[in-house]
């Protein structure tokens, strides 16, 4: 499980204290059923410091496992991989910046792009409980949609903001993102919910990246369309993550964890070399034998059994999870 850092997590603890448990319950419920409806805001949605909590309680959780696991996975294929600058565009609280700190110690500045200011009020608050990297971060105001100048970085990251635009929009701001890499080493990682939609908007991210002549890291073993497209199925991931008490109750869960589904790109300016393949689905166990469901470089989806007779191979296919890198 990937958990909040103990300063964040403790941070959004006092934040949920300063606001009635009734109230917050029910903003939360209330951002939960917009943000399902999953699509554009006609309106601003976080315009109060209670909003803002409320979105970080039950959000902020999800938000850094998800991205969190992206980063894990993008620096195990390139592990030389030493980002100094990150630019976090549509970034909410700040879980990206939280997340590629805990990833990448190496950056010494972050840089936020947040439209709401209650939003980054509250995320510059809670960043200030963290270490150099983070409690430095730069909180800019504005809108994405305005082709307003921002720093350059190695590091670019949006993670569930794409849904928040229309159509247009979304692929205005994602040429912006591969300007803003700033030289041959820049990384671009795109998170978006792991539905239809999410796949969706990050395939159209997808065109445009490979159309600039950037280089799939992850999910995706190969840069040929997708195998999925066409089909009943689309491309997601799934990280499980603890439920903090401020959490639950928030939330009005029960469980002590919830499962965050996922989409997701990594592109890189320079050649990389992606996974051969990936585990597309839950590994299925049966007696002696493990099947997996992949994607993989040369014959896009497959099927592959693993039997026990192979030995250290079935032993690392039985250590599989959905997500995964598979050889």
């Amino acid at each position: 499980m990937h958990e909040l850092p103990a300063p964040l997590r403790a941070a959004l603890a006092a934040t949920s204290t300063r606001h009635p448990g009734p109230a917050l319950q029910e903003t939360t419920a209330r951002l939960v059923q917009r943000y399902q409806l999953g699509t554009p805001a006609r309106a601003p949605l976080l315009t109060s410091d209670l909003d803002a909590a409320a979105y970080a309680t039950y959000r902020m959780p999800a938000t850094f496992a998800a991205v969190r696991s992206v980063f894990g996975e993008t620096a195990r294929l390139a592990p030389s991989l030493a980002p100094t600058s990150h630019l976090d565009v549509g970034g909410g609280t700040g879980s990206a910046v939280w997340a590629a700190a805990a990833v990448w110690p190496s950056i010494t500045e972050h840089t936020v792009l947040e439209q709401a200011p209650a939003v980054a009020r509250l995320g510059a608050e809670l960043a200030a409980d963290g270490g150099d990297g983070v409690r430095t971060t730069t909180w800019t105001l504005g809108d994405l949609a305005d082709p307003q100048e921002l720093p350059r970085a190695n590091l670019v990251t949006a993670s569930y903001v794409l849904g928040e635009l229309d159509a247009d929009t979304r692929a205005a701001l994602v040429e912006r993102l591969l300007g803003q890499l700033s030289d041959p080493a820049g990384v671009l990682v795109v998170v978006e919910p792991g539905s239809v939609a999410g796949h969706e908007r990050v395939l159209a991210a997808r065109e445009q990246v490979l159309a600039a002549g950037l280089h799939l890291l992850a999910p995706c073993p190969h840069s040929h369309t997708c195998p999925m497209v066409g089909t009943r199925d689309w491309c997601h991931f799934a990280v499980r993550l603890p439920r903090s008490p401020e959490h639950r109750r928030a939330k009005g869960a029960a469980l002590g964890f919830e499962d965050e589904k996922l989409a997701y790109l990594v592109a890189v300016r320079e050649p990389a070399e992606a996974a051969p393949a990936r585990v597309v689905r839950h590994p299925t166990m049966r007696k002696g034998l493990v099947q997996l469901q992949l994607c993989t470089r040369e014959e896009g989806l497959r099927t592959e059994v693993v039997s026990k007779r192979e030995g250290a191979r079935y032993r690392a296919a039985r250590a599989l999870s959905w997500g995964d890198a598979w050889s």
